[in-house]
């Protein structure tokens, strides 16, 4: 009798056996010329070859939908499983980015939003400017982790420079990482709302999400990576132009930033700004402007915006 063995990759096996291996004996019952054992997060697999490789095609179809939706029920595995033709899991509209947490549905709800979807689709790099609240770096993090849960990518890598509005580093507390904790906290804000906790957990230290400021990016190639720069119009010069070299084979780049929010000294030159006027019109580069219109926060954000814009042109 043919053996294989199927090893479940980043995904807790008990989640997806579900309770009692209840499952797992449903998938049992669409093969019953198979023989079915699960240990720990391996499936050993017993019966003719032809047989084997239905049964992987369509586990794997299984294994899709959870990365996907973070959930395997007794509805999806019969559609999955009974479908002749095994329609792929990650396939549909585009407008559903993530299923996160508890079933959450993480989209690209306004227009520029939607645009940032369609632009890194066609660029491997993009700019998303725009004031506060439009959206643009929990759409960078939700497309991030979209390229790796379908494995269009290997790593995610999110960064920005620890500078924040009159503060220090130095009068801040603690070791190295905890000082720049708070400064990456969006970030983590962000992920928390599209990737379970103990999954979420195992990336950061298994290194398959890093989060570090933009000074560590010094030096690095960063190839089949997603890479986010927040933050954005607080680089320098030389800052930026580091970061944007580090870009390596198979990776894809979105720099997010708001030039109405530079909290660099007196006279430094924005990064962010700088980069927009010398690259435009670079094959490969996308921009998307996102404005008021784009706003999901509390409804009176955008009025606070439309009142500080109205006084900065006056």
């Amino acid at each position: 009798m043919n053996e294989r063995i199927i090893e479940l990759e980043d995904i807790a096996a008990n989640d997806f056996f579900g309770p009692h291996n209840r499952n797992m004996d449903q998938v049992k019952k669409h093969f019953p010329k198979v023989k079915v054992v699960t240990r720990g997060n391996k499936v050993r697999i017993y019966g003719e070859p032809a047989l084997l490789d239905d049964f992987e095609k369509r586990f794997g179809e299984l294994v899709k939908y959870f990365h996907r939706y973070n959930k395997l029920d007794d509805n999806s595995i019969e559609r999955l499983l009974s479908d002749d033709k095994v329609k792929s899991a990650t396939g549909g509209s585009d407008e559903v980015l993530v299923h996160g947490v508890s079933g959450r549905l993480i989209k690209a709800i306004s227009v520029n939003q939607r645009k940032m979807v369609e632009e890194i689709r066609r660029n491997d790099m993009i700019f998303a400017v725009g004031p506060a609240g439009t959206g643009k770096t929990y759409t960078a993090v939700a497309l991030a982790v979209r390229a790796l849960k379908d494995k269009q990518v290997r790593r995610i890598v999110l960064t920005r420079p620890a500078v924040e509005s009159g503060e220090n580093l130095g009068f801040l507390p603690g070791d190295l990482k905890e000082k720049l904790d708070p400064y990456m906290q969006p970030l983590y804000d962000a992920l928390r709302d599209m990737i379970p906790y103990e999954r979420l957990q195992a990336y950061l230290e298994k290194g398959v999400i890093q989060i570090a400021p933009l000074a560590f990016m010094r030096g690095r190639t960063l190839d089949s990576a997603f890479v986010i720069l927040d933050e954005a119009q607080n680089t320098t010069h030389n800052q930026m132009k580091m970061f944007l070299t580090r870009m390596g084979k198979h990776a894809k780049f979105i720099i997010t930033g708001d030039p109405g929010q530079i909290d660099l000294p007196r006279r430094q030159v924005s990064g962010l700004k700088e980069s927009l006027l010398a690259l435009k019109g670079i094959k490969g580069i996308g921009v998307v402007h996102l404005d008021e219109q784009d706003v999901i926060r509390h409804k009176l954000v955008k009025k606070i915006i439309d009142a500080y814009t109205s006084i900065e042109t006056d």
